[in-house]
């Protein structure tokens, strides 16, 4: 897999999907995915991000799996993460920042903490958001060899077609890997 990084960065919507189209399975469940792929598994992907962008039921989702299995669920990534929110928690949690209010601005300001690399964007309601304002330069997908039968689809309701130029297609071990550009 190439690197993605540029002096820019991209914002790159990064998700782990079921054969079935599914990035969640029913109660928003994601410990799944590693039944297929270590958390550290794509350590170039990593290197390439500097900040990320994660809605905030997706936020709660990874609270509650670290919470779960502590040993299990670490990403090597060490930049900025931002929480997008209507509402942030008491007491906030210090080792995000939370942040409220449009798309566009939340992106802005997380891709200026990425200091010249990816943005990622994690949870379909964000990623939805970023891909109706243009704002995604990239899907990064994993495919897991799983149908899931029930849970949160690849993309939420609304969005239009939207169609992708093909840029890469890896496989490591069960996982197949495809990345797409998004045109603007």
């Amino acid at each position: 897999m190439s690197d993605t990084s540029t002096e820019n960065g991209k914002v790159v919507v990064n998700r782990s999907m079921s054969l079935d189209g599914f990035i969640a399975g029913p109660d928003h469940a994601m410990d799944w995915i590693f039944d297929f792929m270590a958390p550290d598994g794509f350590p170039e992907i990593a290197a390439a991000t500097g900040a990320m962008l994660i809605g905030r039921r997706t936020h709660e989702v990874g609270r509650r799996m670290r919470a779960d299995n502590p040993d299990g669920t670490d990403y090597p990534f060490s930049g900025p993460v931002f929480v997008l929110t209507h509402r942030p928690p008491e007491p906030p949690d210090p080792t995000v920042t939370f942040l409220t209010g449009d798309i566009g601005e939340a992106v802005a300001t997380a891709r200026d903490a990425a200091g010249g690399k990816n943005l990622e964007i994690l949870g379909a309601d964000v990623a939805g958001q970023c891909l109706r304002r243009g704002l995604v330069d990239e899907i990064l997908v994993y495919v897991l060899p799983v149908l899931l039968g029930d849970g949160i689809r690849f993309s939420p309701p609304g969005l239009t077609r939207t169609d992708l130029e093909p840029i890469g297609t890896t496989r490591s071990g069960a996982v197949t890997i495809l990345r797409f550009r998004v045109p603007r």
